[in-house]
């Protein structure tokens, strides 16, 4: 995994905007991309120079992701199972994880796809099992590209915040992201109850 977090580094560094187009495509196709540490590195990238700026490097990012989850949605939509439970292994999406994001869509419904952005290694590859389920594309693209938004917009502005000390925090980056998977878990419990309370109200009348 580091040595491929060290590609797409190097891709950022020599190709600006398009490499990391292209390295964050890979890590939304399920290439172990790493990108709670690419993301602030990009954004360190913008504080040095390196990169233009924050918002077309926040852009790129975004627009890469959504081109590997429409990758994914359309090899789970055309493909379906047989081709996840056969090839899966090979994006680390196997039987389990697919039953595992099936039993989330089903409790969270289209709103799942937002929370995923947050979850390491599942992130990458949620539209796969998005599109075997051949959930409609308008709320798909909408809470992907609003849960990037939050991931990449976050990541990308501390990496910018800390520039060069960004060596030195490196290590606190993962939990981090686990703090913003908290806040996003919490806001999808109040959802649930919310939607509980709302239907148990027209039952009632």
């Amino acid at each position: 995994m580091e040595h491929l977090q060290q590609l797409v580094l190097g891709l950022i560094d020599h190709y600006g905007l398009p490499g990391l187009f292209v390295g964050m495509t890979l890590g939304n196709i399920g290439a172990p991309v790493g990108a709670e540490i690419v993301m602030p590195a990009a954004g360190a990238l913008v504080a040095t120079g390196h990169l233009p700026n924050v918002w077309f490097t926040i852009a790129a990012a975004v627009l890469g992701e959504l081109a590997g989850q429409s990758i994914g949605y359309a090899v789970g939509r055309f493909g379906g199972r047989p081709l996840v439970e056969r090839y899966g292994k090979y994006v680390r999406f196997d039987h389990a994880h697919l039953d595992k994001v099936d039993a989330f869509f089903d409790k969270y419904g289209t709103f799942a796809i937002f929370i995923c952005r947050f979850v390491p290694v599942i992130r990458g590859i949620v539209g796969i099992p998005a599109g075997i389920v051949r959930m409609h594309l308008v709320p798909f693209y909408l809470w992907t590209l609003a849960g990037s938004l939050v991931f990449c917009g976050g990541l990308i502005w501390l990496g910018m915040t800390l520039g060069d000390h960004l060596d030195q925090i490196t290590p606190w980056i993962h939990q981090f992201g686990l703090g913003i998977l908290g806040i996003v878990v919490l806001a999808a419990i109040a959802y649930g109850i919310y939607f509980w309370l709302k239907n148990s109200k027209k039952a009632s009348t």
